[in-house]
């Protein structure tokens, strides 16, 4: 036997449960992609990332570079360039910053360096050092040359004005690596050893 119950409500609460609105719903879309497919619809329509910057090597990096200012020089005379030059500077620098051996004692002014190296990077010295040495030369703060050692080469730095505390102790405190970077003629160097043109000084 089933019982039946009644429940009085107010004609107040009546009015109220009428008048309240139904829970609105979303008319049903085209589409009928699952999650998955929305997500992939997306990804798909996003930009695609960049790719990683860094060449992964140094000297690959530095020819690359080149390479893309000589393909965007329309006056580039493709019959001169020579990237094989530019290769041999690299791996001379390599042997010179990573491999060669220095020993410096201070002078009177500044800095003596003694650089050697086993026969390869004996070669990137002379190559390498003597030139950079010229550069170093023409600066307003100090002189340089360069002397034959076996082995390698002597460099020797010091100020232009000996009584200059500050220039002495910066040679000191650079020594042969800090010196080696100073000037901004590398960039330059490299992209005239790609264009196949004669550098004062340079072996390569």
């Amino acid at each position: 036997m089933i019982k039946i119950v009644t429940i009085a409500v107010s004609p107040t609460l009546a009015a109220l449960l009428l008048a309240a609105p139904l829970p609105a719903q979303s008319p049903p879309g085209p589409s009928t992609h699952t999650h998955h497919e929305h997500m992939h619809h997306h990804h798909a329509a996003a930009p695609a990332a960049d790719g990683p910057a860094r060449p992964g090597q140094d000297a690959f990096g530095a020819i690359a570079e080149v390479v893309r200012l000589l393909e965007a020089d329309p006056d580039t005379d493709w019959s001169r360039v020579d990237l094989e030059r530019l290769r041999q500077h690299l791996i001379d620098m390599n042997e010179v910053v990573l491999r060669a051996s220095v020993k410096a004692r201070l002078v009177p002014g500044g800095l003596t360096m003694d650089i050697t190296g086993a026969p390869r990077t004996e070669r990137a010295i002379r190559a390498m050092v003597a030139p950079h040495a010229l550069e170093l030369d023409g600066m307003p703060d100090w002189t340089a040359r360069t002397a034959q050692i076996p082995g390698g080469l002597r460099l020797t730095v010091t100020a232009r004005a000996p009584e200059d505390a500050r220039t002495v102790a910066r040679i000191r405190g650079l020594g042969f690596v800090g010196l080696l970077v100073q000037g901004g003629h590398h960039g330059p160097h490299h992209l005239a050893m790609a264009r196949g043109e004669t550098l004062p000084g340079h072996r390569h």
